[in-house]
């Protein structure tokens, strides 16, 4: 008797097409259109994990460079003072500083002004 890999089929199609739960028309019922989907999908996921992480960081420069602007500070101005004070904060953790504690980015922004202050002199 011929068999058809019945069992083991039916569980590899099931886990493709549980996978491509919502996709649009053939991309979620058709065997090869979801396998090629799939695919795709993946290769978009693993470039866009890098993507996001360039995003997060082009939106924390933005964010510090408008909170450093209302300090008279141009952003690679404050980036250098910051260096030249030693303080070693991160662009995550500024952006978030100049959102929600105001006063103490001012404090950061003092340091960086008298380090640059010292530097020039």
């Amino acid at each position: 008797m011929r068999t058809t890999t019945g069992s083991a089929r039916h569980k590899s199609k099931k886990r493709l097409f549980k996978r491509a739960k919502g996709f649009r028309g053939g991309r979620g019922t058709l065997i090869r259109s979801v396998k090629e989907t799939l695919l795709r999908s993946g290769a978009y996921a693993f470039r866009d994990r890098r993507v996001r992480k360039r995003d997060f960081r082009k939106l924390w420069i933005i964010r510090i460079n408008a909170a450093a602007r209302q300090h008279d500070l141009r952003y690679s101005e404050f980036i250098y003072g910051l260096k030249l004070a030693g303080i070693e904060l991160d662009r995550k953790t500024l952006s978030e500083m100049a959102i929600t504690d105001a006063a103490g980015f001012t404090e950061v922004c003092n340091k960086v002004k008298e380090s640059l202050a010292a530097k020039a002199a």
